[in-house]
This record gives structure tokens, C-alpha cells and sequence, in this order.
């Protein structure tokens, strides 16, 4: 038996490759498939089942493509219903894999068509469980996904509670815990950094897991603090559900290298959005007027989700050198299907091509910190809510509004003002200046490093304090 965890940090996802005796099944698969083809061609092993989870928000998962490779049976928990085929477990159906046996348990909650899949080893033992969105290491899925519910967040929330208890924490404690999200993901409001756990580790650690927890305490901790979710997650659980491009198609269309002209061109003709992924510092110095930043060394795929409010928007790109597939690719794996092609040669080419450029001005703290002394400064914290109530500048014009939020909310500020953005370490902020020049504010400085440069100069800090308790 071979378990194989593939976890992909910019998306805090988990699929998984299981093995034995020759033939394989997938969990979760990300949009990209021809890896895991390749894998078992390698193994000498061939994909008999692709098992979903359930009807994933937060990426495109590639169960369609995979099965058209393969031949291999989508599976889905009970009653889900799909445009294309695929077959629908009910509550404790086992599937053989080899040696092993797979067994679903239906475990509504955090969608209604959510299940749990236990492994069951060659000797009968319950070896490992593959929770989706159901439990995560530290927390629980958010109940407040299903598509096209009649039902509440909260009756949601309630369905959770008794999944978790009759299903779940009923395993033995030394039985693998593995969730399709760690730490990043937004499925989840408290998941930890690590991939891997166990049901004894969770039934110690994870505050939804409690012994002595009632429903209504469970439903109202679960429900406490969720942010909304990001705008892109309802499109991608209509893809999911109802069908999507072949991968190989969009990458045909979006790697395609493009000279200035062209893409000059195409850029006016097609109305597209110019997405710079480059690092925030090549940003910084030259980029194309009117481009937005978002760059591949950070949660690329989600912040496209979050801030490009048109799933279909014509993408033009400007990429690192030899990144072009990889753009595509991340862009792809959230739904971006419509990129259109690349900045051939990059800004370099851009440049030598005359066209125009734009810069925004970065200085570093400690110029900031210089700068307080002499002026009352308009300052923009965008970073996320809690950081920000954590730990923020202690002055006067400082507004805080996370990125998250910015198209909906930049109303806030005056195009006529000037504003120092900051956020964590800088590769927020950028993002945030570009899309306001973008938008039409002008006056925009970035503070180089982020809060954690600003931390080691001498500028004042509110710091929020818990309060003692008697």
C-alpha cells in the first residue's frame, strides 16, 4: 500500500495518490493531471477511481480531465448532482483498491454532499481517514457553501456537529488524519501548518472536537469570526459541478508568446487585463500603465480569485523569464481560463519597443519613520483584519481596509491625497498600489518590508491586550 500526499502550498490543498496491488485511486485532484497518469504509468498501476470530496469552492479540481485520460469512475457522496457522469456513494459503500478497501462516510456539514473517505488496510485495520473540508488539523470545514441550500448556515453548522461525532471521532485514535487544507486556505478560520495528523491529536487540540461541547456551543464557535468568502468560490463550484475547459486547451491558448505590438494590441482590441507577475520589486521599478500586480512568489491563485472579480476577463501576461506555463497553469487551477498570451522578452522588450512605462515610488521604515517627524502622513494598512487589531501604527491618519476588499471599499480614500501603504512584508501592498493607479490614484507610496520593517524603527505601536481574567 502507498499513500502519497501532494500538497500544493498556493492553494493549501491536499490530493492525494493511494496504491496497492496495481491499481490506484486519486483524492482531491488539482487541475493538472498528467502527473498523476504518470505516476502510475511509472508504477506499472492503473487510476480505477478519482474520489471527490465534495463540490470544491476554492479550486477546479480535475476529476474530468483525469477521467477522460484514464477511464477511471468520478465518485461523489450521496445525492450530488453533477452535468456529467459520475457515480454517487451512498453512506458506507466500499470501493476495493488492490488490497484495500475505501469506505465512504457521508459527513454533511460543511457542503451536504460532503463525505469522509477510511482507509481500511490488507489486515481489516482502520489505517487512515481523507476529510475534504469536514475536519481540518485545528479546525472545521465552514458551514456557509452549499450551492443552492435551503438551508442556513446554521443548520449547516448543526449537521457538522453530529457528522463530526458519529463518524468521525468515533475512529480510533491512531488512525491518519488527512485534510484536502492547511494553513492558508480559506475554507477554514484557525488550520494548522501541518498536512498530517491524527484523530487522537484532533480530539486533544481541535476546539470543534471537544467532548464536552454541546451543538448550540459548537455552531455558535464554528460560526464566530468567518470572513465572507472570496468572490471567485460560487464560480468554481459551478465549474466543479457543471464542466470546464480541457487544461491542454487553455494552455494552448494562454502560452502564447506575444511581441509588444501584439500585445499592445490585443490589449486594447479584447479589453484585457494586464496581469504583471513578476516580483513586487520588478513591479516597483517599471511596468506597463494600467497593469495590475500579482505576483507568482505569493499566494498567486487566491488573490487572483479574490480581487478579479470576472472569471471570463481576457488575461494578458508579464511573467519571469521561462514562468509563462506556470502562469497559465495557477491561473487555471481558480478558473482563469481566458488568458490570452505572454509579454514576449518581458518589460525589456516592452521597453525597447518605446512604449510607455509607469513606476511607483517605494521608500523604506525608516524613510517613513523620518517623514512622520516632519509631516501628518495618510497611511493605509491593508493588511487582513486581525493583523492589523493585533498590532497597528499609533497615529493619526491612518486607515485600515484589508486587500481582500479593496474594490469595494477604496471609496474610502481621496484620489486627491497622497497614502503610504503598507502591509505584512510588502507583497500585498504592491498589489493593493497597483490596482488604486490602476483605478485612478496616483498617490500612492509603498513602504518597503512591510509592517515587520516598520516594527524596528522607533514609531509608535498599539498592540491589542488581552484582558486578565479573575
Amino acid at each position: 500500500m502507498k499513500i502519497e500526499q501532494i500538497y500544493t502550498s498556493c492553494l493549501a490543498q491536499g490530493a492525494y495518490y493511494i496504491e496497492s496491488n496495481g491499481e490506484v485511486a486519486i483524492i482531491d485532484p488539482l487541475r493538472e493531471t498528467q502527473h498523476y497518469v504518470d505516476k502510475a504509468t511509472a508504477n506499472n498501476a492503473k487510476i480505477k477511481f478519482i474520489f471527490e470530496t465534495h463540490i470544491h469552492a476554492d479550486f477546479v479540481s480535475g476529476h474530468l480531465d483525469l477521467a477522460k485520460k484514464t477511464g477511471a469512475t468520478i465518485v461523489f457522496g450521496p445525492n450530488t448532482k453533477t452535468a456529467f457522469n459520475c457515480y454517487n456513494a451512498s453512506d458506507n459503500e466500499e470501493f476495493k483498491i488492490g488490497n484495500i478497501t475505501i469506505k465512504v462516510l457521508h459527513t454533511p456539514g460543511h457542503t451536504l454532499e460532503s463525505v469522509t473517505y477510511l482507509l481500511i488496510d490488507e489486515n481489516g485495520k482502520n489505517h487512515a481517514v481523507f476529510t475534504g473540508d469536514t475536519l481540518f488539523l485545528g479546525d472545521v470545514g465552514r458551514p456557509d457553501l452549499a450551492i443552492k441550500s435551503d438551508l442556513s448556515e446554521k443548520d449547516l453548522a448543526g449537521m457538522l456537529f453530529h457528522s463530526l461525532r458519529s463518524k468521525i471521532m468515533t475512529l480510533e485514535d491512531s488512525v491518519i488524519v488527512y485534510p484536502a487544507h492547511g494553513a492558508g486556505s480559506a475554507c477554514g478560520k484557525n488550520l494548522s501548518k501541518e498536512t498530517v495528523g491524527t484523530i487522537g491529536d484532533q480530539k486533544n487540540t481541535n476546539y470543534a472536537l471537544r467532548s464536552d461541547m454541546t451543538k448550540e456551543e459548537f455552531v455558535t464557535e464554528v460560526l464566530d469570526g468567518i470572513s465572507p468568502p472570496p468572490q471567485y468560490f460560487a464560480k468554481n463550484a459551478k465549474m466543479n459541478q457543471s464542466g470546464y475547459s480541457d487544461l491542454e486547451e487553455v494552455l494552448s491558448n494562454g502560452n502564447t508568446p506575444l511581441s509588444a505590438e501584439a500585445f499592445e494590441q490585443l490589449a486594447n482590441s479584447q479589453k484585457a487585463l494586464v496581469l504583471d507577475v513578476r516580483t513586487q520589486q520588478d513591479f516597483v521599478k517599471n511596468h506597463i500603465p494600467g497593469s495590475i500586480f500579482i505576483g507568482l512568489n505569493g499566494g498567486f491563485a487566491p488573490w487572483v480569485g479574490a480581487l478579479i472579480s470576472d472569471i471570463n476577463q481576457p488575461i494578458l501576461l508579464v511573467v519571469p523569464q521561462g514562468k509563462s506555463e506556470e502562469a497559465v497553469t495557477r491561473l487555471a487551477r481558480v478558473g482563469y481560463d481566458n488568458a490570452l498570451g505572454y509579454l514576449e522578452g518581458g518589460m525589456d522588450a516592452w521597453i525597447a519597443a518605446e512604449k510607455t512605462t509607469d513606476q511607483i515610488k517605494s521608500i523604506s521604515a525608516e524613510e517613513f519613520s523620518e517623514e512622520t517627524k516632519e509631516h501628518k502622513l495618510n497611511v493605509l494598512d491593508v493588511r487582513k483584519d486581525g493583523e492589523h487589531a493585533s498590532m497597528h501604527l499609533n497615529m493619526d491618519g491612518l486607515q485600515h481596509f484589508a486587500l481582500d476588499y479593496i474594490n469595494h471599499q477604496m471609496n474610502q480614500i481621496d484620489a486627491n491625497k497622497t497614502y503610504y501603504i503598507h502591509c505584512a512584508g510588502g507583497y500585498r501592498s504592491v498589489i493593493a498600489a497597483s490596482i488604486l493607479k490602476a483605478r485612478g490614484f496616483h498617490n500612492i507610496i509603498d513602504i518597503a518590508g512591510g509592517f515587520a520593517a516598520l516594527k524596528k524603527t522607533d514609531l509608535s505601536m498599539s498592540e491589542f491586550v488581552c484582558p486578565s481574567t479573575l
